[in-house]
């Protein structure tokens, strides 16, 4: 397994399968637009299978402030510490801000903990018909 910053030698094909349980995921030609633009991302790959396994992506100012919206990891390699790897690697990039936020559902609250992170208040607007992002 290796992990990038960077898109160079991914393509849409080898993003299958990510967003499970999702109603109306992305494309992976979205999902290849979503990395491209976030501002920072960590790439998890299996050279051998030529497929991405894991991803995380961040957006921030540059300045101050950081927001974490996306972690994933395919379901045949979830519990392989790949997600943990992910998010230590992303908040290694980011630990010269001041603030990283994310927002996450209750029961992943412990798993967030484990990296330095604690529980606040949050608000949020979902617009579900454009989740596919078309």
């Amino acid at each position: 397994m290796n992990f990038q910053y960077d898109l160079n030698g991914i393509t849409p094909q080898m993003l299958e399968g990510f967003f499970d349980g999702w109603p109306d995921p992305p494309s992976p030609e979205k999902h290849m637009k979503l990395l491209a633009n976030s501002s920072h991302i960590v790439v998890a790959t299996d050279a051998e299978k030529q497929q991405v396994i894991g991803f995380i992506t961040a957006i921030s100012d540059g300045v101050l402030s950081a927001y974490i919206p996306l972690l994933e990891v395919l379901p045949a390699h979830k519990n392989d510490g790949i997600g943990s790897e992910l998010v230590r690697l992303m908040l290694d990039q980011l630990k010269d801000y001041y603030m990283v936020d994310l927002c996450c559902d209750d029961d992943l609250v412990p798993y967030y903990e484990k990296f330095g992170m604690y529980r606040t208040n949050g608000m949020i607007v979902r617009h579900y018909a454009r989740q596919s992002g078309e």
